[in-house]
């Protein structure tokens, strides 16, 4: 399985960028992981956030396949919980897709036109969290979906 996380904007925080690499190290054994960091559209009116987010989603869905399996981080998206998520994502694998997208929009959130391209919108919380911590909190949840997948320990 290949996974790729699409994200808006770099992780600036060294503590921020050592966890997600230690979790993508731990991930290595069980799927193939890429991070693409696209640079966020400028916002300097906010009248034109609408325009700046379909910017950002022409960009994004370019990185998208047509077979790729879309999952958005959106407020509005679904909260499940991390035996849901490994089921989902073991679900996904055994459909026979072979690219797992994630994609995590900028501070202003993600266009219509990326969300409506979702197979699942996925909210990781109802609090808001910094747009950076959402990045290390998906990459540990991936890692423990599959170590949940594959009935190995992992601490609670």
């Amino acid at each position: 399985m290949k996974i790729k996380i699409i994200a808006l904007g770099k992780v600036h925080e060294q503590y921020l960028k050592d966890g997600i690499n230690e979790f993508l190290r731990r991930i290595s054994p069980y799927a193939t992981i890429e991070i693409l960091e696209l640079q966020p559209v400028e916002i300097k009116d906010m009248n034109l956030k609408s325009k700046a987010l379909d910017m950002e989603a022409d960009k994004i869905l370019s990185y998208i396949k047509p077979s790729s399996y879309v999952i958005t981080l959106e407020i509005e998206g679904k909260s499940i919980s991390s035996e849901d998520f490994s089921n989902q994502i073991k679900e996904i694998i055994n459909s026979g897709v072979n690219e797992l997208i994630f994609v995590i929009g900028s501070s202003y959130g993600l266009s219509p036109k990326v969300s409506q391209r979702a197979d699942f919108k996925l909210s990781l919380s109802k609090m808001t969290l910094l747009h950076n911590f959402a990045r290390l909190i998906l990459v540990e949840q991936i890692y423990r979906a599959f170590k949940i997948m594959n009935g190995e320990t992992y601490h609670k």
